[in-house]
């Protein structure tokens, strides 16, 4: 198995020849001696909330490292399993009833390790993916700009070059969980004297240290997931650049497709889940539980709401089979993972409405901190529309990139950098 190339996943057996069966009963044994199981109600989503340093989850990981049951789709040499998709579904829909270190899921090593074991160095490789698996590091991405909006290439972050390192200056924003991660991936601007996609570059930077200041953004819902942070004079040693200097866009095209997948639910490194929403791949329906908690079963337009929650579900499950295997044999490109995230966030919207029409009006009025599960929920719908590319970039790339329709007009797309207008 290629250990360049992240998408080289095996098929349905190991080397030593395990079936997914086989694999499916070793999962369920240790996972019942060695996984604590959900308290009733809860999902690990609302786990992860409450565990907002991440401790939890880090022990938690360890506990599948050790168990020889983390990084299932992950190379063997990086300590992976080296087994195939189908061998990872077997083991997420067996995890359903346990506690999972959902937070690793993405997007540590849904987004970030592929991106390594595309790009990175052996060395690099060999230093981050285990420490990964084992639960040692989180990762975060620092891609947004306060100023960049939608503009990823537009960015404004600078890396200096100074004989071994690079100093780093400028600010990035929208960091799900910066606060308690160990390493990012960054991409900053290392050459302004040519067009804006030809003077990135990809680093690997140590988060906690000198000249780094992380600060927590309060969201509607209370929580300070996002953050925004902002670097002076952050010295990079240039063995941490992730693919070649001035080459960085090649490396964040990469890394977006790898996001696109994780959100989209094609990954094949995503291990359990955060929430049995989605009612996909053997998961309760939360819709269904909502409406017999509210005693609506019987009412016909919340049995229709039900079922058209199911069939969306059903549809993005397919659709999610079907690019994955297109993208992997090589009859879609890999923009057309854009297909199945566009869908998982609109049908995540559409989730969420059903379930606040459900609900009914209470669960969208509170006091205090005492709110209704479907009204905080309602505040994020928009959630999965923005990150991994909101819905408008999702479709560009769609209509580009997989249908062969003409690009939109840039007005800087071939200027240098340093003589376009921006803040």
């Amino acid at each position: 198995m290629s250990t360049t190339d992240s998408n080289s996943v095996a098929e349905d057996e190991t080397d030593d020849g395990e079936s997914v069966d086989s694999f499916r009963a070793r999962a369920r044994l240790w996972l019942a001696e060695n996984m604590p199981l959900l308290p009733d109600g809860a999902t690990n989503q609302l786990l992860a909330r409450e565990d907002e340093s991440g401790q939890r989850a880090r022990r938690l990981q360890r506990l599948l490292f050790d168990g020889g049951f983390a990084g299932i789709s992950f190379p063997v040499p990086y300590g992976g399993q080296g087994l195939s998709l189908h061998h990872q579904k077997a083991f997420t829909q067996e995890s359903l009833p346990h506690q999972m270190p959902t937070v690793f899921n993405v997007p540590t090593l849904s987004i970030l390790a592929p991106t390594l074991l595309d790009f990175g160095t052996e060395e690099q490789k060999v230093r981050h993916i285990p420490a990964m698996l084992s639960g040692d590091e989180l990762w975060v991405q620092f891609l947004s700009e306060p100023s960049g909006g939608s503009d990823l290439a537009g960015l404004i972050t600078r890396a200096t070059r100074d004989g071994d390192v690079f100093v780093l200056n400028g600010s990035k924003i929208w960091s799900s969980g910066a606060f308690r991660s160990d390493y990012s991936l960054c991409l900053a601007r290392t050459d302004w004297q040519v067009p804006k996609h030809r003077g990135l570059t990809m680093f690997i930077l140590k988060i906690h240290q000198p000249g780094i200041e992380v600060r927590q953004i309060k969201m509607v819902n209370g929580t300070g997931e996002f953050c925004q942070e902002f670097f002076d004079d952050v010295p990079i040693p240039a063995t941490d650049v992730v693919g070649e200097v001035n080459n960085g866009w090649t490396v964040a095209s990469r890394l977006l497709f790898h996001e696109r997948n994780a959100t989209g639910g094609g990954s094949p490194y995503v291990s359990g889940v955060a929430t049995a929403a989605a009612g996909q791949d053997g998961q309760p329906s939360d819709l269904l539980d909502l409406a017999r908690e509210t005693g609506r079963t019987a009412d016909p337009r919340v049995r229709q709401l039900v079922a058209e929650a199911r069939v969306n579900d059903r549809v993005q499950s397919q659709l999610v089979e079907r690019v994955t295997t297109g993208i992997r044999t090589g009859a879609f490109p890999l923009p057309a993972g854009a297909i199945p995230s566009l869908f998982a966030a609109t049908n995540t919207e559409r989730h969420f409405d059903i379930g606040l029409e459900i609900a009914g009006a209470g669960a969208g009025a509170w006091i205090d901190d005492d709110a209704d599960r479907w009204g905080e929920t309602y505040l994020l719908r928009q959630g999965l529309s923005l990150g991994g590319g909101s819905n408008e970039m999702q479709r560009n790339i769609i209509s580009e990139r997989v249908l062969g329709m003409p690009r939109e007009y840039a007005a800087d797309r071939d200027k240098p950098f340093d003589e376009v207008r921006h803040n």
